[in-house]
C-alpha cells in the first residue's frame, strides 16, 4: 500500500486484535516484568478489544476519526502496564495524524516517533528492555515516503529489539525470554505490516517460557488499582502521580487529550490510591485485582461449550466430545458464564446454536475473559450449524486455524427448518394460517404447505437446488412417525449423490431442523 486509510486502520485494527488472542497464553507465559503475574497477553487483549469496539460504536469514516476511536476505547479499557502503553501509543498515533488523510510513511514515521514519547511520559520508572525500549526502535525506522519502507522498517528494528530485551533486564535473562509487553506490540506492529505489505508476516514464532512452570508472582505489593477519572486538574493530575508513587510502584496516570485519564498502580493500601482519584476528581470503573489470584492454573488447555436447547441434543453434542450447557427458552448471561467457568477450561469455545444463547453470549464471554479465561464465540445459528463445526474440530490443531476451520464449516452449512404456523402471518411467499406447515431456509420462509411428509420433502429439495453432499436432520420428538425413513427414500431415488444422516433432536421449537453442507 502507498498510504494508509480510513479502511486499512479498520483492518489493521480487527487484524491486530486476532493475533494478539492467538498468541495471549504464550505471552502469558513469558510475562515476568515487572511482575509475574501472567497476564500480559490477557491485558493486551482487552485494551485491543476495546479500542475496536469502541471504533465499531463510534463508526467514522475518515483516517484521523478511526484512530482517535481507537485511542478513546484503548483508554477505556486499558488494562495492567502494558494496555496503558498501548493506550498512549494509540493516542500518539492519533495525534499526529488527526488531520491527515491518508498517511504515507513519513507521516507514519513521525506517528511512531510521538507514540513513544507519550508511552515513555506514562511511566513514572522507565525501564530499557521493556516495550517502551521496543517502540523507541520502531519510530528509528528509516526515513522515506513510502509507506510499505517505514513500516517494514519499523516492524524489522521492534523484532530485533525485542530480541535484545532479553540481555537488558535480569528478570528476562533469568528466565530466559523476551519482554512480553515487546512482544505484544511486535505483534500489532507485524499485524499493520500484513495489511500494508500484502499479508506478508515479519515477526517470527510466539516465543516459549525457559522456566518449567511459567512464573510466579514476586512483587513488593500484593494488589494492582485500575481506575477512570475525569474533571480532574492539571495540577491535580500531578499530585496524584506522587501520592500514588508514594503507595507502590509501577504508577502511571495517562490521558486522552480530551479530559480523561486512566490511573493503574501496584500497591498494598488499595483505599489510599481511591480516595487520592476522588481528591482529584470523579472516579469509575474501579478495578482491584490481587495478584495472588493470578497464580491459578486450569485443568484444560481448552473446550467446546455447546448450547443445546433439548436433552437430545446435549447428548448428541456430547457424544461428539464437547462440553454442554442445556439451555432454556432464553438463556442468560449468568448461565452461559458459569458454564463456561465449569469447563475448567483457559481457552473455550462456544457455539451458541440459536439466537437466544447469541444474544447474551458475548456478555459471558466478556465476564469470563475478565477472570483469565479465553473465549471464542463461533456463530451458529442453528444446532446443524453447531455440529457441522464441531466436525471439523482439531485438539491438536493450532487454535487459531482450528477456530477458522470451525467457523468456516458453520457459515458453508444452510439451515434449513420445518414448523407449523400458530398464528395466521404474511410471508415472503404468501399468506399462512394456524395449521399451516411452514419450510424456512436461511431464517425466511419459502414454502407454505399443508401436510408435513410432503413440504419436508420439497424444503430438502429447495435447499439442494444449490447443490450440496449432506443433508443432515434434526427431528422433533412429535414429529410423524417414520418421517426420516420418508426422507431417507426421497433423497435416496432423487439425489443418490447426497449423503442423508438424522438424529432425535428431542424439543426443538421446529419439527425438523435441516442442514445442509
Amino acid at each position: 500500500m502507498r498510504t494508509l486509510d480510513a479502511a486499512a486502520a479498520r483492518r489493521w485494527a480487527d487484524l491486530a486484535v486476532a493475533a494478539l488472542v492467538a498468541e495471549r497464553d504464550a505471552i502469558d507465559r513469558i510475562n515476568v516484568f515487572p511482575v509475574a503475574d501472567g497476564d500480559t497477553g490477557t491485558n493486551l487483549v482487552q485494551t485491543m478489544r476495546a479500542a475496536v469496539e469502541a471504533l465499531d460504536a463510534a463508526d467514522p469514516d475518515t483516517l484521523g476519526g478511526v484512530l482517535e476511536a481507537l485511542a478513546k476505547g484503548a483508554l477505556g479499557g486499558a488494562r495492567g502496564n502494558s494496555g496503558v502503553l498501548l493506550s498512549q501509543a494509540l493516542r500518539g498515533v492519533a495525534e499526529q495524524l488527526r488531520d491527515v488523510v491518508r498517511a504515507d510513511g513519513r507521516h507514519l514515521r513521525a506517528a511512531l516517533g510521538h507514540a513513544h514519547d507519550l508511552a515513555a511520559r506514562a511511566v513514572s520508572e522507565p525501564a530499557e528492555g521493556t516495550l517502551l525500549s521496543v517502540l523507541r526502535a520502531a519510530a528509528s525506522c528509516p526515513d522515506s515516503e513510502r509507506l510499505d519502507v517505514v513500516v517494514r522498517g519499523a516492524t524489522r528494528a521492534a523484532v530485533d529489539a525485542l530480541r535484545g530485551t532479553t540481555a537488558q533486564l535480569r528478570a528476562l535473562s533469568a528466565a530466559g525470554v523476551v519482554d512480553a509487553g515487546g512482544r505484544g506490540l511486535v505483534v500489532v506492529l507485524d499485524a499493520l505490516h500484513a495489511v500494508v505489505c500484502d499479508g506478508e508476516r515479519l515477526a517470527p514464532d510466539a516465543p516459549e517460557p525457559g522456566g518449567a512452570d511459567g512464573p510466579q508472582h514476586e512483587s513488593e505489593f500484593d494488589y494492582e488499582v485500575m481506575y477512570l477519572l475525569s474533571q480532574a486538574a492539571p495540577d491535580g493530575v500531578a499530585r496524584l502521580r506522587e501520592v500514588l508513587s508514594g503507595l507502590g510502584d509501577c504508577v502511571s496516570v495517562v490521558g486522552d487529550g480530551a479530559g480523561a485519564w486512566a490511573v493503574h498502580v501496584h500497591c498494598d493500601d488499595i483505599g489510599g490510591a481511591i480516595e487520592a482519584g476522588i481528591e482529584t476528581g470523579r472516579v469509575r470503573r474501579i478495578e482491584v485485582t490481587r495478584f495472588a489470584d493470578q497464580d491459578r492454573a486450569f485443568p484444560r488447555e481448552r473446550a467446546v461449550l455447546a448450547c443445546a436447547s433439548s436433552d437430545a441434543l446435549g447428548e448428541l453434542f456430547a457424544a461428539e466430545g464437547a462440553d454442554v450447557l442445556r439451555t432454556g427458552p432464553s438463556p442468560t448471561a449468568g448461565e452461559l458464564r458459569d458454564a463456561i467457568v465449569a469447563t475448567g477450561a483457559g481457552h473455550v469455545v462456544v457455539l451458541p446454536n440459536g439466537d437466544a444463547a447469541a444474544a447474551v453470549v458475548e456478555q459471558a464471554a466478556e465476564a469470563a475473559l475478565r477472570d483469565g479465561q479465553e473465549v471464542v464465540v463461533v456463530p451458529t445459528a442453528s444446532p446443524v450449524q453447531g455440529l457441522a463445526a464441531l466436525a471439523v474440530h482439531d485438539p491438536g490443531r493450532r487454535r487459531a486455524d482450528d477456530q477458522v476451520a470451525m467457523a468456516e464449516a458453520a457459515a458453508a452449512t444452510r439451515r434449513g427448518e420445518l414448523r407449523v404456523a400458530d398464528a395466521e402471518a404474511l410471508t415472503w411467499v404468501g399468506r399462512c394460517s394456524p395449521g399451516d406447515v411452514l419450510g424456512l431456509v436461511d431464517g425466511e420462509v419459502v414454502l407454505i404447505g399443508d401436510e408435513v411428509a410432503a413440504a419436508a420433502r420439497e424444503l430438502a429439495e429447495r435447499m439442494l437446488t444449490t447443490g450440496g453432499e449432506l443433508v443432515t436432520a434434526l427431528v422433533h420428538a412429535d414429529a410423524p412417525a417414520g418421517l426420516p425413513d420418508l426422507l431417507a427414500e426421497h433423497l435416496r431415488r432423487s439425489h443418490p449423490e447426497v449423503e442423508f444422516a438424522w438424529y432425535p433432536g428431542g424439543d426443538l421449537g421446529a419439527l425438523v431442523l435441516f442442514g445442509l453442507e
